[in-house]
């Protein structure tokens, strides 16, 4: 099956289902696509019972496809340049150092607590895994996805500040947590015998503020050739130049290219920058297309996600385990919000519930199933994979839908 067909493939299932949530569920794009792949791929399954044919064709379709690259080396940067072209810069910079405490302390204490926590729910079901694989597991789950957080937020009407936090959260801890899932991957495959501290920051230093220091620059250069012309269509194919050539660097450097394109986007879209950059028309043509970028590698990622369902191994102990880690993760991150909300709410005028509504609204998505699809044999991983997908699907699905009713429970005169 060739590259062109299974793209035709992805991209007719998202315009056939995204035609369907639009037209009868209304739903916000992720979680009605999501939803709506969900309940075809579990009605081909039920169909495989009596005639196999299409269960083969959308298995085939599946196995040609490497989530984990197509996600994580692709899609993710231009995901990621359009989420943070859009979002609020100067919001952003009032509260960067909370978002920078929960997308650096956050997702380590996280990470602890939940591989400490799924150690001890292992034992109790009689089930043998190492430590460090559980603690692998909290660096799988702990980042927030940016990509369902940017999607599913826009129509919870949040307070502003509160929203912020989570998205600038998101925007930023998904690196982060990559980079701690590979010093795990290695302290795994060593033993821990060739890891030390100096080793660990490093690594960090290299992919976190390399990556950041990249997408500034880069957003540096590209505003600068926007400002030098004034030709909508040449500086909207700029900023996709800027894109998938600074993707392309990060990977060769071994830096953070999600977090490049975060910076470069924030850098673009800063409203102070673009005024000067960007006449009115090059500015609606560029939000528009960056928007439709958005929209249509959304509408196929949540295909994809629906999709994997065929990938699992279906273990009765491993579904046992998923169901009774999402309460566990909820506790963890609300766990791991605590100090720092504590730290900062005074001096910010945090929102009242803070903590709760960051623990609801931190969906999971893509980039953990991407981490847990790398997973090697020896790391448990079909039995991480099978987790990782319950807590994504009750995060999206059930998370997704109901935070817009908890934040008007909490926060009634806000909303």
């Amino acid at each position: 099956m060739n590259s062109y067909l299974i793209i035709t493939g992805l991209v007719f299932f998202s315009a056939v289902f995204g035609y369907i949530n639009v037209r009868f569920l209304k739903l916000p794009l992720t979680i009605g696509l999501m939803l709506i792949t969900i309940l075809y791929t579990l009605g081909v399954l039920g169909l495989s019972y009596f005639d196999d044919t299409l269960l083969k064709a959308e298995v085939a379709l599946i196995q040609q496809i490497d989530f984990e690259k197509v996600l994580m080396d692709y899609m993710l940067s231009f995901l990621l340049f359009a989420g943070a072209l859009h979002a609020n810069f100067q919001e952003l910079k009032k509260q960067r150092w909370p978002i920078i405490v929960f997308a650096t302390r956050g997702v380590l204490v996280s990470t602890f607590f939940i591989g400490t926590a799924t150690y001890y729910l292992f034992q109790l079901l009689q089930i043998e895994i190492s430590y460090i694989n559980c603690l692998l597991f909290g660096a799988i789950i702990s980042p927030t996805d940016p990509i369902a957080v940017l999607g599913i937020l826009k129509k919870a009407k949040a307070p502003k500040n509160l929203e912020t936090k989570i998205v600038g959260e998101s925007l930023f801890n998904d690196g982060v947590g990559v980079v701690v899932f590979l010093t795990l991957i290695q302290i795994s495959d060593t033993g821990g015998n060739s890891i030390n501290a100096v080793g660990i920051l490093e690594l960090f230093g290299q992919e976190v503020f390399g990556g950041i220091l990249l997408g500034v620059l880069i957003g540096w250069i590209t505003l600068w050739l926007l400002k030098s012309i004034d030709d909508f269509s040449i500086e909207v194919i700029l900023t996709l130049a800027a894109v998938m050539v600074g993707t392309v660097i990060a990977q060769k450097l071994h830096l953070s290219a999600p977090l490049a394109m975060v910076a470069a986007g924030l850098f673009v879209g800063n409203d102070r920058a673009r005024d000067t950059a960007m006449s009115e028309t090059t500015e609606l043509y560029v939000d528009k297309f960056w928007e439709l970028v958005d929209v249509l590698l959304n509408a196929i990622l949540f295909v994809l996600i629906g999709m994997e369902l065929l990938a699992l191994t279906y273990n009765a102990n491993y579904i046992l385990a998923g169901l009774l880690a999402i309460p566990i993760i909820l506790l963890c991150r609300y766990a791991s919000l605590l100090l720092p909300v504590k730290l900062f709410e005074k001096k910010l005028k945090f929102t009242p519930y803070t903590s709760l509504i960051m623990t609801w609204g931190g969906l999971r998505g893509g980039i953990s199933i991407a981490l847990a699809l790398s997973l090697s044999d020896e790391m448990n991983r079909e039995m991480l994979l099978v987790m990782t997908y319950i807590v994504v699907v009750f995060s999206i699905l059930v998370q997704g839908l109901t935070i817009e009713k908890v934040i008007k429970k909490l926060l009634p005169k806000t909303v």
